[in-house]
């Protein structure tokens, strides 16, 4: 049994993730913001949910350490709590920016810097981060700058934790997704060809098979998740 942590974790990725894992026999631990109204009834005894501002760092650290003392050290992080904004420069300020990051480097960062040190003095586990296309490269940021730039960090941490942690068995990968088949991309864009979205039962399936004795050898994953697009 492993004890899986995930972020944003009501969200469509989020429970996709709980459900692969608890499916698995896997003993999940899922932070949600406070008072988050979004429905996340799971009636499992290997599930467990918290409550934490992932942009409150003191409180974030406060609420990884609450999790490693109920339930013990945790081998998988995934973090999939984050946001999305449109914008070029022209109208992007530094105010929008910042937003950005809040939103999608300070939550993802607050969490994986005190799992990572945990799992580096075990040495070993597994951190999922989410990037992006647009932060993966900039040329496919134009009309996303906030976002782009926001994502780009996520490529940025995942090297600099890796780099600190060779030689050992702990290991960050970032998630690389096209649009994901949700109810809300599918009531945003009626017209696209859904076929050619990445599902997040696959996408669940896969990161699954990353923490599995077969993919044990794998080192600096970027795991570019794009099905037909």
């Amino acid at each position: 049994m492993q004890h899986i942590l995930v972020t944003g974790a009501s969200g469509n990725l989020g429970k996709t993730m709980i459900s692969r894992f608890l499916a698995a026999g896997d003993r999940v631990s899922a932070i949600v913001i406070p008072g988050d109204k979004a429905p996340l009834d799971i009636d499992s005894p290997l599930f467990d949910k918290f409550e934490a501002d992932l942009n409150n760092e003191a409180k974030t650290g406060q609420t990884v350490q609450d999790i490693i003392s109920k339930h013990g050290d945790v081998q998988v992080a995934i973090l999939t709590a984050g946001g999305f904004a449109k914008g070029g420069i022209k109208d992007t300020g530094s105010g929008d920016i910042m937003a950005q990051l809040r939103l999608n480097f300070e939550t993802a960062y607050h969490v994986a810097r005190p799992v990572f040190l945990n799992m580096l003095g075990k040495g070993k586990g597994r951190i999922f981060l989410v990037g992006s296309k647009p932060g993966l490269d900039m040329r496919n940021s134009k009309g996303l700058t906030a976002y782009g730039l926001s994502k780009s960090l996520i490529f940025r941490l995942a090297e600099l934790m890796n780099e600190e942690a060779k030689g050992t068995d702990v290991v960050s990968a970032v998630i690389v997704p096209s649009t994901i088949d949700t109810p809300q991309n599918r009531a945003s864009m009626p017209d696209a060809d859904f076929t050619k979205w990445m599902d997040p039962g696959a996408m669940a399936e896969i990161i699954y098979f990353y923490t599995t004795p077969a993919a044990a050898g794998l080192r600096e994953p970027v795991l570019k998740m794009y099905n037909k697009a």
